[in-house]
């Protein structure tokens, strides 16, 4: 049994080699070396230079982040109160914009932002003045929560979706109002999802560099957008994108493991809500 099961997981455990433990090491490899391949601390230390970077990349990270958060987990529970026809209707109507390619879905809010484009001039057709979006901080971050909120919505909604509807009700019976059953029944049950839809969408809003690149238009630049420069622009230097790359990795990894510590409070708490209800 045992030697099948070890037959069946070898696909996997070849792919978790080839392409994720190989990778890592040669990431390590150039990061604490030099262009001659001699041991080095010189480019860890180098990336203290960009703190500036790595700040605005985490701030505008999180700032999507949260904002999916508070748009997605509303909905997220709208879904999960209907009936089942029209919740799978909803879900696909989620996920139909991940079926268009990445980059045509941030070209199509360049023509949406830019200073001549469409909302633009919407506004100048019925006397309001322009504003200025392209470009900005703010238009990264648009770019961000449009792109990545489907990854906040559909665990959250599954999650949502299978809170026993009995539990509501006995918290209710003991009287609890409404806003105290969302606080100590809803928000603790549904917090896997939580942490599930913050971890899948801070993740790639930090490192992205197609849409601080497309929609910030180079004023606002991102940790990905560094690693990029480092591997494949003008300034190339594997050594130091590696470094970077790996300090990346460790504070997405400590930012992880904050958030599974709230996971593990919450789930105890829910625990013991259990209990008591029974």
């Amino acid at each position: 049994m045992k030697s099948d099961s070890k037959l069946l997981s070898a696909p996997y455990t070849v792919w978790m080699t080839v392409f994720i433990v190989v990778p890592m090491l040669l990431v390590g490899y150039f990061a604490f070396t030099d262009k001659a391949g001699r041991f080095t601390m010189e480019n860890i230390l180098s990336v203290g230079q960009y703190s500036n970077v790595f700040l605005r990349s985490i701030w505008l990270g999180a700032l999507a982040t949260a904002i999916s958060l508070g748009l997605g987990y509303p909905f997220a529970m709208i879904i999960a109160r209907m009936g089942a026809r029209r919740q799978n209707v909803m879900v696909m109507l989620v996920m139909l914009p991940m079926w268009m390619n990445f980059l045509l879905r941030t070209y199509a809010w360049m023509t949406l932002l830019e200073d001549n484009g469409l909302i633009n001039n919407a506004l100048a057709a019925v006397g309001l003045p322009r504003v200025h979006m392209i470009n900005t901080a703010g238009a990264v971050v648009l770019g961000m929560v449009y792109n990545y909120i489907p990854y906040m919505i559909l665990p959250l909604y599954s999650v949502l979706t299978k809170i026993d509807r009995s539990v509501i009700e006995a918290a209710q019976d003991l009287g609890a109002n409404s806003v105290q059953v969302f606080l100590k029944v809803v928000v603790p049950l549904s917090m896997p999802g939580v942490i599930s839809g913050v971890t899948m969408v801070f993740v790639p809003a930090v490192s992205t560099f197609i849409i601080s690149k497309m929609l910030g238009g180079g004023g606002n630049l991102l940790i990905g957008d560094l690693i990029d420069m480092q591997f494949l622009g003008s300034a190339y230097n594997p050594n130091l994108g590696s470094a970077v790359s790996l300090v990346l990795m460790a504070i997405i990894l400590i930012c992880m493991g904050i958030m599974n510590q709230f996971d593990d409070g919450e789930a105890n708490e829910a625990v013991q809500l259990g209990n008591v209800n029974h």
